[in-house]
């Protein structure tokens, strides 16, 4: 997801913690009991005779452990819990590159990084790769390359499961929507042609508290986002299913690296074709009612 850049690159130090970011809050500070069940994690066959000639995988084996940059407050996406446990869609398309690149899950080593510093965390070599909702744009590929995409997300609207009024961006005139301050939804939904009344919060979880509350009416933001809180709450809470705008992830990494660029887009393509990767889906975001849809494969190689 794009979120406007307001901290310095002398942030990263700061940001590479596991404390919740920008683009959301730890489960359960929506303000009630999360109903949505255990998240799936899989276990993958770690590939022992990968070799790949790339200078941040030799450094990673050399190591004996690979660094892979990720979100920390994205239920059923990207999620870290109280005891360090780290669950959801992303976490799992991480752990299966990692298998194909010879890496267990021992041997991972997951970094929070803000969003407003992936590319200063990733240019400097702090990750070795980064999976976190992390949208392929062409001011992203002037300093990093991407592998993927492996999610076509696309912002959308959750609302109350009860809610039958909200069917699209086009009837949310006179609603209160919610997003967080400077997101590419948000300035998107504040068109004038929605006619929507909107407010800007610091965290996604304190939206869908609002919205859990009545106090708004709905909340915008990346769909993949959307459909870890319905998953969360699939009793309360749904996504309407109407993206309004595309936004294509990827897998970050160093520029230039064409061997581990490749040896990722080689797994990703596996994991897709044998069936993890649908099984990762319906057990993480799929628990919030959607439909799995397959990425289009080859991926691209440019």
């Amino acid at each position: 997801m794009r979120i406007r850049k307001t901290a310095a690159a002398g942030a990263v130090v700061l940001a590479l913690t596991a404390t919740a970011t920008a683009c959301g809050g730890e489960s359960g500070t929506a303000g009630d009991k999360a109903s949505g069940g255990e998240v799936y994690s899989g276990t993958y066959p770690v590939n022992d005779k990968a070799n790949v000639n790339s200078p941040a995988w030799k450094k990673a084996k050399q190591a004996g452990k690979i660094t892979i940059g990720a979100k920390a407050d994205q239920p059923y996406l990207g999620f870290q819990d109280t005891t360090g446990k780290r669950t959801g869609f992303d976490i799992e398309i991480a752990k299966m590159i990692a298998a194909d690149l010879g890496f267990s899950e021992k041997q991972i080593e997951f970094k929070t990084v803000d969003s407003n510093v992936r590319e200063t965390a990733i240019s400097k070599g702090q990750v070795d790769y980064y999976v976190g909702t992390y949208t392929i744009n062409e001011e992203r590929k002037k300093q990093i390359d991407f592998a993927g995409p492996y999610y076509t997300a696309g912002a959308d609207l959750l609302v109350r499961r009860d809610d039958k009024s909200i069917t699209g961006p086009e009837t949310v005139k006179g609603k209160k929507v919610c997003s967080i301050v400077g997101s590419t939804p948000l300035q998107e939904i504040k068109k004038p042609k929605y006619g929507a009344q909107t407010t800007e919060l610091a965290k996604y979880s304190l939206c869908v508290k609002q919205l859990l509350d009545g106090q708004v009416d709905a909340v915008t933001t990346d769909d993949a986002i959307l459909k870890g809180y319905a998953a969360e709450r699939p009793k309360k809470l749904r996504v309407v299913g109407k993206p309004f705008t595309k936004e294509p992830y990827g897998v970050g990494l160093m520029k230039g690296d064409k061997a581990l660029r490749d040896a990722i887009t080689d797994a990703l393509e596996k994991h897709i074709k044998n069936g993890d990767y649908k099984k990762a889906y319906e057990g993480t975001l799929g628990k919030s009612g959607t439909s799995f849809v397959a990425p289009e494969t080859p991926l691209p190689r440019d």
